[in-house]
Order: structure tokens, then sequence, then C-alpha cells
């Protein structure tokens, strides 16, 4: 799913960073989604996607992930 890459100006211009402090722990993980959904966007138009394949495809991801979540697998430090 990720790739190990040095290139650090080109993840300057699509990861934007959401602030730790003073933020509980669910607001924090929901402004991490919620920017980390907009830098995938951001990406995925710039490389000529439309609106409608950014949104199928993004769909599409969160619901396989939502599909295949099993709980009680999950460890706390996941």
């Amino acid at each position: 799913m990720s790739e190990k890459n040095n290139d650090s100006p080109e993840h300057d211009l699509f990861v934007t960073e959401f602030p730790k402090q003073n933020f509980g722990i669910v607001d924090y993980l929901q402004g991490r989604v919620h920017f980390a959904l907009l830098d995938q966007m951001k990406l995925m138009h710039s490389s000529g996607m439309s609106k409608i394949e950014i949104k199928e495809t993004i769909i599409s991801t969160v619901t396989e992930i939502v599909e295949t979540f099993e709980p009680q697998k999950e460890s706390k430090s996941s």
C-alpha cells in the first residue's frame, strides 16, 4: 500500500500534517482521515482522474476496508 521513497519535495506537495495538540483522540483521528482523503484526492486529480473516478475509487477502497474489518482480530496498537 505504501512506497518507500526519499523524494520529500513530492511528499510535501501532497501530505498535509494534522496538528496534534488541543485535540481529543477521536477528533485527531478523524482529522487525519479527513486530511489524508483530501491529499489523496488532490494527487488523483493532478494525475488526471475525473471527480467521478476519484469518488468511485475512494468509496471502493473505504468499503473494502470496512467490510474486511474484524475488531476481535485487531490489536490495540493497530
